[in-house]
């Protein structure tokens, strides 16, 4: 049962970095070479504050956890959330690293990113206050192998959030170190919708083909949503399945954190408690969304904008 009247409706806890994107490269750079780029933009980065941005844009009442250190970029992080009115109470401050960023290398609809992750290894289960997870109605995850000393405590983390009455979300997202090291068998009992992709779920299972894949990992998953771009998205729930097609934009700027506004657009149906196929509908179009402006929230600045767009772009009117 999803808890009722808390404070917040969603905990995001994960990693926070500034994003420095390289738009319209007209080809991937090769060693000793030069390569040049039409368009750079400094903004919010990181899957968790990009979710939880786009995600207090619908309409949700977000509070993140995390950890930034008080430079430049940390400062660039704080005032990007908080204009989006998320609640920044529960993020902590280090001395010990810089704050996280990542160089991101956008050509076409794909990109190549290069982290330095910074303060973002220091977040641990340890600087999440139990009063304040206990005032939320759901947790969501993003990018655990970044946040590696909260990896660490991830299981107990997810099994202290159901103890609280919490739903919980997990966005994988990539393994640079491709162990792909959690026991997911054992987390996703505790995981009430878990979102990887294509790429991700094939290289945690180490099953190439994506429905095999999904095979092999939706007996142990509650809900099991696998996000595959221009595809659009596959759902499994019990014995459900929802093949969502995707929302496709003529002109894609990039498609830097389309995967997060996807996961934040299902997430904001999912705890109002609106059924499946509304759920994935709603993320496929935020995730569309995305793709219409440069970097994973400027399409995000209100939701009005997101209305226009929806309803210019894609023809789909909320």
């Amino acid at each position: 049962m999803m808890a009722t009247n808390r404070k917040y409706d969603v905990m995001v806890a994960g990693e926070l970095n500034v994003d420095i994107i390289l738009n319209q490269i007209n080809k991937f750079p090769a060693m000793s070479k030069e390569v040049i780029a039409d368009r750079m933009m400094i903004t919010l980065g990181s899957s968790s504050a990009i979710f939880a941005s786009n995600l207090s844009v619908l309409g949700t009442k977000v509070i993140f956890a995390g950890a930034v250190a008080k430079d430049q970029f940390g400062e660039l992080v704080l005032s990007s959330l908080q204009s989006r009115h998320v609640d920044t109470s529960a993020i902590v401050f280090t001395s010990e690293k810089s704050t996280g960023a990542t160089v991101a290398l956008s050509f076409d609809e794909d990109r190549a990113m290069i982290t330095y992750p910074g303060a973002m290894t220091l977040f641990s289960m340890d600087d999440i206050k139990d009063e304040q997870l206990r005032q939320c109605r759901h947790l969501h995850v993003s990018s655990i192998f970044l946040s590696t000393a909260l990896k660490k405590d991830v299981q107990r983390l997810y099994r202290k959030a159901k103890d609280f009455g919490l739903s919980t979300s997990l966005d994988p997202q990539w393994d640079p170190d491709e162990k792909w090291d959690i026991d997911f068998t054992s987390l996703l009992r505790d995981v009430d919708v878990f979102m990887p992709n294509e790429k991700e779920i094939q290289a945690m299972t180490g099953i190439g083909d994506v429905m095999e894949a999904a095979a092999a990992l939706k007996r142990h998953a509650n809900i099991l949503i696998v996000k595959a771009g221009r595809e659009g998205a596959y759902l499994w729930s019990g014995d459900k399945f929802i093949r969502q097609r995707s929302f496709l934009n003529p002109s894609v700027v990039d498609s830097i954190g389309a995967g997060d506004s996807f996961c934040a657009g299902f997430i904001h149906q999912y705890i109002q408690g609106n059924n499946l196929e509304k759920c994935l509908e709603f993320a496929a179009l935020t995730g569309a969304v995305n793709t219409t402006r440069a970097g994973g929230t400027t399409a995000f600045q209100d939701l009005q904008l997101v209305r226009d767009i929806a309803a210019s772009t894609f023809d789909y009117k909320f």
